[in-house]
């Protein structure tokens, strides 16, 4: 694993700022790449976004100048894609593959679009992926207290020859080179993100948590004990993980939450849900669960806000408004 910080001799986070950009998107992503370029002394950055977009106040408001995507890229040498996933097949093909300029370098955040062929890039153009592992909001905050973020960065294609150095350049000039900027590629960000993301973050943690929580009520425990113990001290433990891993949580919780765990986890990650995860990752790999997430999309996105409202509904958010409504009044005194 190669890993590269500023200073070193790889990264010239000038290069960056001799190039003019349009980031197209201006939501989670766009707004935070948008500003901590700016701030690293990147002088042109036009804003892409559709007519009716519901973020074009808050860009114009930040100081941007806002254009349709077709507009936006035909005169940048680095055209930034962070729109969400589902919709940058239609995006590019109908408003950018035949606006931008010949030897252009369009970028992305996340390696699904390409690594999928939901885009299928033009020859003459450098593909690159600069991937900031955290929220856009996350990403801002860091770089204003002069932290930064670890990225992953690959290439798809460098027809200059330049694309690793501009890749390196723009994400040292989004403060991810203050932390690290691990090479990697396409394929590997996309399949490790996603696997990540629906086995842990976003579908396993969730997940145990909501179960755990109908347990303990259905046991007759209060919802409200029920929510602090299954979600509210998730934090707790998440913050002593990201500090120092799993060693420092060892440490810090007492020798009956340790020894608890370490039996605890051998029954529920047992050999089944190992099996499950490798199906998992198998479907992320094969491509079924992008042919999934894409099929929904046409449908208009019924199943995802069909789950939206289950989660919105799930009888932990009660005692979830509650706890917190008490903590918000603890933090004020």
């Amino acid at each position: 694993m190669q890993v590269f910080k500023d200073g070193e001799k790889d990264v010239d986070p000038s290069l960056i700022c001799r190039r003019s950009l349009a980031i197209i998107g201006y939501g989670n992503q766009g707004r935070a790449h948008a500003l901590n370029l700016r701030d690293s002394g990147v002088g042109k950055i036009t804003i892409g976004a559709r007519p009716g977009s519901a973020n074009i106040g808050r860009a114009e408001t930040d100081g941007f100048q806002v254009l349709n995507p077709a507009a936006a890229c035909a005169t940048a040498d680095l055209v930034m894609i962070l729109t969400p996933d589902e919709t940058q097949g239609k995006l590019y093909e109908e408003e950018l593959a035949g606006n931008l300029k010949p030897g252009a370098t369009i970028g992305f955040a996340h390696g699904l679009a390409v690594h999928f062929s939901i885009i299928v890039p033009r020859q003459d153009l450098d593909v690159i992926l600069v991937a900031p592992k955290g929220p856009g909001a996350t990403l801002r905050d860091l770089y204003q207290k002069g932290m930064g973020m670890p990225a992953l960065f690959g290439i798809a294609q460098d027809v200059s020859g330049s694309a690793r150095a501009l890749a390196l350049s723009y994400g040292s000039a989004l403060g991810c080179g203050r932390a690290g900027l691990i090479e990697s590629s396409f394929g590997e960000e996309c399949e490790t993100d996603l696997f990540s993301e629906q086995v842990v973050l976003c579908g396993g943690l969730p997940g145990l948590i909501k179960a755990a929580f109908e347990i303990l009520v259905e046991a007759g425990y209060s919802p409200q004990v029920a929510y602090i113990e299954c979600l509210h001290e998730v934090k707790q433990i998440a913050d002593l993980l990201w500090e120092g891993g799993l060693k420092l949580m060892d440490e810090s919780i007492s020798n009956t939450a340790e020894f608890g765990g370490y039996l605890a986890a051998d029954r529920i990650v047992n050999d089944q849900v190992r099996e499950q995860m490798r199906a998992i990752l198998e479907d992320i790999k094969s491509g079924r669960f992008v042919a999934a997430l894409m099929s929904d999309t046409k449908a208009g996105g019924k199943e995802l806000r069909r789950r939206r409202q289950t989660d919105a509904a799930h009888p932990l958010e009660e005692p979830g408004r509650e706890v917190r409504a008490l903590m918000e009044r603890f933090e004020k005194k």
